[in-house]
């Protein structure tokens, strides 16, 4: 089982960066789609942003303008930098990977990112 490897999460002050990391130890080259999603207390699991082994991307609509989305393929990992971050942002960020051989994806066991305002 392929255990993603997270990093970057933890106390904001208000209006402040943050910048997620994720990699995930295969081969180069070998994952298509990486991407975050956000689970708050009593909501469910929700999409933040993703990114395709070409460059495409998605964000949430809240994300749009603040957050910023990368990957290096050679190395399977993917940042999301996140700035203005507000109450709403506040979390526990899981980071996917859907590799271009297996049906099922690689989840990340979940990083806590808190704004303190």
């Amino acid at each position: 089982q392929v255990q993603l490897l997270e990093s970057g999460g933890g106390l904001v002050q208000a209006g402040g960066p943050l910048r997620l990391s994720c990699a995930a130890p295969v081969s180069p080259f070998s994952i298509n789609i990486m991407g975050w999603y956000r689970q708050a207390p009593g909501k469910q699991r929700e999409l933040v942003a993703d990114i395709s082994s070409g460059g495409s991307t998605n964000y949430i609509d809240s994300g749009k303008g603040r957050f910023t989305i990368s990957r290096d393929n050679a190395k399977n990992t993917v940042y999301l930098q996140m700035n203005s971050l507000i109450p709403e942002d506040t979390a526990v960020y899981y980071c996917k990977a859907k590799p271009n051989n297996r049906a099922s994806a690689y989840w990340g066991q979940g990083t806590q990112v808190t704004d303190s305002s």
